[in-house]
């Protein structure tokens, strides 16, 4: 019989081919029950061991800490990049999601978007579905970065400042603005109250990542830079005092 021959058979009996297929299958599991399984040799599988360092997580974060049980070094030079930065997206979901509870828990009406769509866990960023939020006076947590790998949470910030016609993005970091030189090298570094954009890309500071930095000053959207670490820091910003640097345009 020629194989055009069997293709026709199939073709015009499909109640033999349907049947033919499932005792294929029932004989096929049969055979599969009797194979001797206990003499079968152990397989042992590759262990990924993941850690997170707290509080929150970045793909830096993610790359740095995760270790294999493969015999590649763990850290950056086993991970890929954009696997990290995913990684690091899943951490900031899981963040924005604890702030959402926090601020509830105090009577705070709180929404997390998410750039990467978790619809069971939470609903994806919609642009007019996030300004009917805060038209509502709800509190809007955007998570997940812009959803793309490569891309840092500063362009995600700035971004979505863009998109909401926000007056200001606030960027808390490890020190309480932003200084002529690194404090944490120079004790004569000094702090500045208020600086242009232009001032700072010609004393070549970094304010924040080169991405967000350029849409900010595209958008004339100012930048207050203050301290994460430093007690009462984001109710003085919020209240106009003297608290940070002011980067404008």
């Amino acid at each position: 019989m020629t194989q055009s021959s069997i293709s026709r058979l199939f073709i015009e009996r499909p109640v033999a081919t349907a049947t033919l297929m499932i005792a294929l299958v029932f004989f096929g599991f049969m055979g599969f029950k009797k194979l001797p399984v206990n003499e079968l040799p152990n397989v042992d599988f590759p262990t990924i061991l993941v850690t997170a360092q707290l509080p929150g997580a970045n793909p830096e974060t993610m790359a740095t800490t995760v270790a294999t049980e493969t015999g590649v070094a763990g850290g950056a030079a086993g991970m890929d990049r954009a696997t990290a930065d995913y990684m690091g997206m899943l951490a900031t979901v899981m963040n924005a999601l604890a702030l959402q509870d926090a601020l509830r828990a105090v009577g705070v009406s709180a929404r997390v978007q998410s750039a990467l769509k978790i619809e069971q866990v939470v609903e994806p960023y919609i642009r007019p579905k996030a300004l009917r939020y805060l038209e509502e006076g709800k509190v809007v947590i955007f998570a997940a970065g812009t959803g793309n790998p490569f891309f840092t949470t500063d362009t995600a910030a700035a971004l979505r400042g863009a998109e909401m016609g926000v007056e200001v993005v606030l960027k808390a970091t490890k020190v309480d603005g932003v200084y002529s030189a690194d404090p944490m090298k120079d004790p004569k570094a000094t702090r500045y109250r208020t600086i242009s954009f232009d001032e700072a890309i010609g004393r070549d500071l970094k304010v924040m990542d080169a991405t967000a930095f350029a849409l900010c000053r595209d958008q004339k959207l100012p930048i207050k830079v203050f301290s994460i670490f430093k007690e009462g820091a984001l109710r003085r910003v919020l209240l106009g005092e003297d608290e940070g640097t002011l980067v404008h345009v």
